[in-house]
């Protein structure tokens, strides 16, 4: 059994003077990620290394799923971890590891040794060379590859030695905390719970907001929201989802303004509400799952009329993905599944039959006016009225 994991990652190693705040926020959500996993972990730091170190019995499978989970970690080894007895003890244990984790001796290697405690009577190049030999005379099937080996053996020396050889992917990008806060405009489609992951994966804390139209949308098209919120929180850390009474403000809407113009109308509301709840709550912009052409509210024409309405940042992640890029990633995650399951939204019961796919903005401003009476206490009744669902990790 593994007894550590190194942690690898790269874009916080470019950080210059500010490369410990990145570090620190990456340890501490990878302690996060790992209190739901069965064990007891330490993490810390040391130079150019996060290291988590197994305190007894833990569950290996549970330990690497949550870390796949993390933002930041472009990598991590399953190590063991040594103490230093001698270099006779230390080539005996390379052998024993290698004959342990590799039953198939047909393959290519090269010996990575790092000195860190420079005491250490052998030099990086001489470590190599021995650990090398004798794992040569121990399997002689396998080869050196100084230049593409299949499998890299990795030898630290530090207060303990650390030793290990497989690597596997993490989630990469940067650690949430890192890059401020953001609100998501999420529906119970593919897009939004993608777009919310690709955001949160560069460092923002992600807030939601859902817009409810009961009794034209179901409680159960609500929970399958809350749903899709709980499985992108394992990547993104607890969302606070607000749940916004929309159906006044829709119907409202409907009676009074042209009837290919609903769906840009009524995302131009949407986008107004989020915007007050963003701004009260500290975001720094809205996100949203649109991507150029996908449906008739995501023309350019169309995405001009709603941007209109909004004086914070609209981030779209997705604005130039096709449909299987989203899908994609959405299965990944493992969103997908709960993403198609047949509860309508708000945007989808609505839908005019045969809604503008280049709407003039100074059109559409100019019928908004026929709400001019009411709208506005309608907002106002919305957001006091709304609903807000903590969503834990």
């Amino acid at each position: 059994m593994f007894q550590a994991f190194l942690i690898k990652y790269a874009e916080i190693a470019m950080k210059g003077k500010n490369r410990f705040m990145f570090e620190d926020a990456l340890v501490r959500q990878t302690q996060r990620a790992l209190k739901h996993a069965d064990g007891s972990f330490n993490v810390y730091k040391t130079q150019g290394r996060i290291h988590v170190e197994c305190d007894g019995e833990y569950d290996y499978d549970e330990t690497v799923d949550a870390l796949k989970k993390v933002f930041g970690i472009t990598a991590f080894c399953p190590t063991i971890v040594l103490d230093d007895e001698g270099f006779e003890v230390l080539k005996k244990r390379v052998v024993e590891y290698v004959g342990e984790e590799y039953p198939d001796k047909n393959f290519t290697f090269k010996v990575l040794a790092r000195r860190a405690r420079k005491n250490y009577p052998l030099e990086s190049m001489e470590i190599c060379a021995k650990i090398g030999e004798a794992l040569l005379d121990a399997y002689p099937e396998m080869k050196v590859d100084v230049h593409k080996p299949d499998v890299f053996i990795n030898v630290e020396i530090r207060e303990k030695i650390y030793l290990y050889s497989k690597e596997i992917k993490g989630a990469a990008g940067m650690p949430i905390g890192t890059g401020g806060k953001a609100m998501l405009l999420l529906s119970g489609g593919i897009d939004s719970p993608v777009a919310g992951y690709m955001v949160a994966k560069r460092g923002v804390v992600i807030e939601a907001v859902y817009f409810h139209a009961p009794p034209y949308t179901s409680e159960r098209a609500k929970q399958k929201v809350a749903d899709l919120a709980t499985i992108i929180s394992a990547y993104c850390g607890d969302i606070k989802l607000h749940v916004i009474n929309f159906t006044e403000i829709q119907k409202y809407i409907y009676d009074a303004c042209p009837k290919d113009e609903l769906t840009i109308i009524m995302r131009r509301y949407m986008m107004r509400i989020a915007q007050a709840i963003a701004v009260e709550n500290g975001c720094l912009g809205l996100v949203t799952g649109e991507s150029i052409g996908q449906v008739a509210s995501q023309t350019m024409q169309s995405l001009l009329c709603t941007n209109d309405v909004c004086e914070i940042p609209v981030y779209r992640p997705l604005i130039a993905f096709d449909k299987q890029d989203i899908v994609d990633i959405s299965e990944k995650i493992g969103a997908y599944e709960t993403s198609i399951l047949p509860y309508e939204d708000c945007c989808t019961i609505w839908v005019a039959e045969h809604p503008v796919t280049k709407p003039n903005v100074n059109v559409i401003r100019r019928h908004e006016k026929n709400l001019s009476e009411h709208i506005d206490e309608m907002v106002a009744r919305a957001l006091e009225t709304r609903e807000i669902i903590e969503i834990k990790k």
